[in-house]
């Protein structure tokens, strides 16, 4: 919606977990440290424990996307199974048919299969996210595939990925026997005031196609205090944010931009929804701090906070409604102006020359003096007047003769022996009868050229 507004290639703060964008923070790289150490060491367990929203799931598949190609990965997400759909669930990620198997059967085949990659050099790797799911029989399962090993090293490693309960559970007396065969386990902490501003502005510059947009320090320390430093908390705020300052036309974030966002947020309920699925941190050691959380919900139960909720969704709409009639307003006279430069430019271009037989149409025309031809003689009734013939691009076309030329009466033709065709002489008869022919008028025609006779 706003990605255009901002130059952005695309939003910065979804919340799909994209490895594209993983802040470096000192905890994540923490944290990444222990997963290769556990991976590489071919160790046993490795736990890796956070708050909903911490950034687990990014982190794991910018871990998995770094795997050589000599490791088998096998992933499940979906975790509400009970101990034999577990073993099924993994064999099918490992790219087998469990289909009519007995739980022994199943055993034995998983056990083969881990061999024959152990043989081919490669690194089998199960990874269980949402662990803290997993119910205490299915756990007590894993801990039975964890035997399968040589004398020298485990067949597959594990790396068990969930939320604080995963920690819990781990501590009942239960899985003691598990709990002791953890050999890499981290916490993942939320980010500082500083690390929030980083990793804020990191995805904004990941995601920028022209200049980026800066968060400034106010804005990122209003965000870290409702956010608590939680990646998933920091990037539904800061998407709002984004989303009000297009909706009032502003390009540079302030502290009241981000306010009206999270007045925003607290009227419908979402952030007080996150708080609820997260916890505080220090809900544990005070139970008073939950007070804000629960106050938070209040206004969402109010009916006129749920009015108001209402009425500010309306007034969001109508502005996105405006911006985009405004957009589209300026798209369409952006498009008249191109077509009236165009034939402006059409206008100024100057006309393409003629070709060379048309710029000089008497050069189509023959002269009688340079081919030796005469023209063609058009000839008349006695006392009609003499049309002299025009050529035009090689066409004849008969010209309107003045009234006043003489004409020459048609005469027999006569045909010599020879076989040549000579016209008897006739003389001239001029279409004025009353003119009279003279010395004087023979003078004139012959000497110099006068066709008119003289008018006494």
């Amino acid at each position: 919606m706003y990605e255009r507004y901002f130059q952005l290639r695309e939003r910065p703060f979804a919340l799909s977990p994209d490895p594209d964008y993983l802040y470096p923070s000192k905890v994540h790289q923490e944290a990444l440290s222990y997963l290769r150490y556990g991976i590489e060491g071919h160790a046993g367990f490795v736990v890796i424990t956070g708050e909903i929203g911490s950034g687990k799931t990014t982190m794991l598949q910018s871990l998995l996307g770094r795997l050589d190609r000599n490791t088998t990965v096998a992933r499940l997400v979906n975790t509400m199974l009970d101990p034999r759909e577990l073993l099924e669930a993994i064999m099918l990620d490992f790219g087998m048919d469990p289909t009519g198997m007995s739980k022994p059967v199943l055993l034995h085949r998983l056990g083969q299969f881990l061999v024959h990659q152990r043989q081919a050099g490669r690194l089998t790797l199960l990874v269980i996210d949402e662990a803290q799911n997993l119910s205490l029989p299915a756990l007590e399962e894993i801990r039975m595939l964890s035997n399968l090993e040589t004398e020298k090293s485990k067949l597959i490693q594990i790396i068990l990925i969930g939320q604080p309960e995963l920690r819990d559970k781990l501590g009942l007396p239960q899985l003691e026997q598990l709990r002791q065969r953890i050999t890499v386990s981290y916490h993942l902490q939320p980010l500082d005031a500083d690390e929030t501003a980083n990793y804020v502005n990191h995805r904004l510059r990941r995601a920028a196609a022209g200049t980026p947009v800066v968060f400034p320090h106010a804005v990122t320390d209003l965000i870290h205090a409702r956010s608590r430093g939680v990646p998933r908390i920091i990037n539904v705020i800061s998407d709002a944010t984004l989303l009000f300052a297009y909706g009032v036309d502003r390009r540079d974030i302030d502290a009241s931009i981000v306010q009206e966002a999270l007045d925003e947020l607290d009227a419908t309920g979402v952030l007080a929804s996150y708080h609820a699925e997260g916890g505080h941190p220090e809900a544990a050691v005070a139970p008073a701090a939950a007070a804000p959380a629960a106050a938070a919900l209040a206004p969402a139960l109010d009916p006129r906070a749920i009015e108001d909720a209402r009425r500010r969704e309306l007034e969001l709409k109508q502005r996105e409604q405006q911006i985009t009639a405004r957009e589209q307003a300026l798209a369409a006279q952006k498009k008249v102006m191109e077509e009236e430069a165009r034939l402006l430019a059409a206008a100024r271009t100057p006309a393409p020359a003629p070709p060379a037989h048309a710029a000089a149409p008497a050069a189509n025309s023959v002269a009688p003096a340079a081919t030796g031809v005469a023209p063609p003689v058009m000839y008349a009734a006695p006392g009609a007047t003499h049309a002299a013939p025009t050529v035009t691009h090689g066409a004849p076309t008969i010209a309107p003769a003045a009234p006043a030329v003489p004409t020459r009466p048609i005469a027999p033709a006569v045909i010599t022996p020879s076989g040549v065709r000579v016209q008897r002489y006739q003389p001239t008869v001029y279409a004025r009868p009353h003119a009279r022919y003279g010395m004087w008028e023979r003078l004139r025609r012959v000497l110099f050229g006068v066709t008119e006779p003289h008018t006494r």
